[in-house]
């Protein structure tokens, strides 16, 4: 029996809303597919979830973020996720890569308990969440004992604070494999003081990075999704290069030299001087 039959059997997820302990979540029905359900927490869209076919990713940016992963030695993976919400990609990484482990740290916890009662998130083979900040949960790990790092965790629409610094991303290269990745989402608008903020920050403690996003946003003519890959080991530029070009939303895959040049003068990120995540426009909150 298929994950989504037991779903219904058992009644399947409820629409509606819930508290949690960033604000308010609601859980909303795909009207074109069967059995797939976007999260937001106070409008603010979180996760879309496919019940029936984990591999789909609904949003670009995860989309862009599995292709990196799709790019990593063939086999299983050891993951950590700092922020999980509907734990979308884990979800992704237990279909793709089987035998995988995979843990998620999230903060909140009430989040995480809609998504166990009503996502199936129990059925994710080898994944294992703690309700626990993502510094923490990261520092709590040996060295050397994952494949993949991934940082998506947003608090009310911004990325969540401390996890742009120097010591924060030093505490991840620490727990990567020597040839491992940390991938991050990040959000910015026009200037993309941020973006070249966290560059600098990432490119203080791994030699090599790449960035992902789509045209507009890398013109800084709008807000939007910037994924960022960083590892000690060389990355698949070219192919992560062609996957961006021919993805239905088309982004740019940006490094060398010319990440260098957009990186510019900015400094990195210490926890003595930490600044503020960059907040959404009011017309385009729904969106992240």
């Amino acid at each position: 029996m298929s994950r989504s039959a037991r779903s219904r059997d058992k009644g399947g997820p409820r629409p509606g809303n819930y508290p949690v302990r960033f604000g308010t979540a609601e859980l909303l029905a795909d009207a074109d597919r069967p059995n797939a359900w976007l999260i937001s927490v106070d409008g603010v869209a979180q996760s879309y979830v496919d019940l029936d076919d984990p591999t789909n990713l609904e949003f670009d940016y995860v989309r862009r973020l599995g292709d990196v992963v799709d790019c990593l030695p063939e086999g299983p993976l050891d993951a950590l996720h700092v922020g999980g919400a509907g734990c979308t990609l884990a979800r992704y990484v237990a279909a793709t890569r089987a035998g995988s482990r995979q843990l998620v740290f999230d903060a909140d916890g009430p989040l995480i308990d809609l998504v166990r009662e009503q996502l199936d998130l129990r059925s994710v083979p080898r994944l294992k969440v703690r309700i626990e900040g993502g510094r923490e949960g990261v520092a709590s790990r040996y060295d050397a004992s994952a494949d993949l790092v991934v940082v998506d965790a947003f608090e009310r629409a911004s990325f969540a604070g401390g996890l742009a610094t120097v010591e924060f991303v030093t505490d991840v290269a620490r727990v990567l494999r020597g040839g491992g990745v940390m991938l991050a989402n990040i959000t910015d608008g026009p200037g993309l003081a941020f973006v070249r903020r966290f560059l600098a920050t990432v490119g203080e403690v791994f030699g090599h990075v790449v960035l992902l996003a789509e045209p507009g946003v890398l013109r800084g003519r709008r807000f939007g999704n910037v994924v960022v890959a960083a590892s000690r080991a060389e990355l698949p530029v070219d192919v992560l290069t062609r996957k961006a070009a021919s993805s239905a939303y088309p982004a740019r895959c940006v490094s060398g030299d010319e990440l260098r040049k957009l990186r510019g003068k900015a400094l990195p990120v210490r926890d003595a001087e930490p600044i503020a995540s960059p907040v959404p426009p009011e017309d385009v909150l729904g969106l992240f």
